[in-house]
């Protein structure tokens, strides 16, 4: 995560409808997948704003991620044939987390949160970086009848997260009591959305799903009911703690074009009996064989962070590589996501030792989430 540092970087990069609420609450920005989004806030810093998620409520401009939407006669039979994951097993008004894959290689282009609206009418939530190439893969391969709409900047996303994000809804008249992959459409103030039980931080949360012209009216009045509450706005560094903790991947480090489901630890992500979906064959073919290295946990024995793109060795054996490392501030220790070969086979507990700048760190192998997951 790099700082913006200019004002013509700034012009090249894409803001929130809610860029100058965040500037208002002293942010500090950071780029991310071509957007300028809020890192942490001045008076609280990722500590505090994780601590606020774990144990209260707190708030995120995820406007970034995102958003295309594919609809006509057969959708959701379209998507489902492009898409790993098998959108059968669900009906509408319910999400789904998907994978789009490279048909050639099996290798991920992205994961995706797909919302089934009905059999006409999908959904998607992909990453901010790889939304376009989603969208042009879908698009090339959309039979006569099926539209494929890149809504990056119509919508905006708020992730509403923390044990008491049920309540600051309730009190706003928002739908709360919706199952855990679920969706509603609802009104605030006469204003439509869509209220998602989704999120990224291993908690009860939600997602509000807002046009962006109402991003700000909305934010406003999180905020003026969430005083009660204690709401804290939180940036994306505290997203990525929050994350790393419950063990959940993040593109272009833990899953790529390069790291496959099986390798990513995310094949319940696909569905094995479905006749067709990209990178099907090729998926196959490494299921048979055993992927050659698997995405594991990591906990630091003693004060070490780890941190992407050190190598994990056992003895004078390289045996991977750290794909995504932090302090967590929940286990006060460091933890990670490590690429691990699967020859030879590391079980859980024993002790690998991470090349920090020179030094070795010694950390046992665990298999995430690194903290009891509260997210039902």
């Amino acid at each position: 995560m790099t700082d913006v540092t200019s004002d013509a970087a700034a012009t090249r990069l894409r803001r929130s409808p809610l860029h100058e609420r965040h500037t208002a609450l002293g942010a500090k920005f950071a780029p991310f997948g071509g957007w300028e989004m809020p890192l942490e806030y001045a008076g609280g810093g990722v500590l505090k704003e994780h601590t606020a998620v774990r144990t209260g409520v707190g708030v995120f401009d995820v406007s970034h991620l995102g958003k295309a939407r594919i609809t006509g006669p057969g959708a959701a039979d379209f998507v489902n044939a492009c898409l790993t994951n098998d959108l059968r097993r669900i009906g509408p008004g319910q999400a789904q987390y998907t994978l789009c894959c490279d048909d050639a290689t099996g290798g991920v282009v992205d994961d995706i949160i797909a919302y089934l609206h009905a059999d006409d009418h999908v959904f998607l939530i992909p990453n901010a970086a790889n939304t376009a190439e989603v969208v042009r893969r879908l698009r090339a391969a959309a039979p006569a009848g099926v539209e494929v709409s890149d809504e990056h900047e119509a919508y905006a996303v708020l992730a509403v997260q923390g044990p008491r994000s049920a309540e600051l809804l309730a009190a706003l008249g928002l739908p709360t009591e919706h199952g855990y992959m679920s969706f509603s459409t609802a009104t605030l103030d006469g204003m439509g959305l869509s209220v998602c039980r989704t999120g990224y931080t291993g908690e009860l949360g939600y997602e509000l799903v807002v046009p962006a012209a109402h991003a700000v009216a909305v934010w406003d009045a999180l905020f003026a009911a969430g005083a009660a509450y204690e709401l804290r706005a939180c940036g994306l560094a505290a997203r990525d703690t929050l994350r790393t903790e419950m063990g959940y991947p993040l593109h272009g480090q833990d899953l790529s074009l390069e790291i496959t489901p099986l390798q990513g630890r995310s094949g319940w992500a696909v569905g094995w009996d479905k006749p067709a979906f990209w990178g099907r064959d090729a998926l196959l073919a490494e299921k048979a064989a055993g992927p050659r290295r698997t995405l594991r946990g990591l906990v630091a024995v003693d004060r070490a962070i780890p941190r992407p793109g050190m190598a994990v060795y056992v003895g004078d054996t390289r045996v991977g590589i750290v794909t995504s490392g932090t302090f967590s501030p929940t286990r006060k220790g460091g933890i990670a996501l490590a690429l691990l070969d699967t020859d030879p086979k590391l079980a859980d507990g024993d002790v690998v030792e991470v090349d920090i700048r020179g030094r070795r760190a010694q950390m046992t192998v665990t298999r995430p989430p690194f903290i009891t997951p509260s997210v039902r």
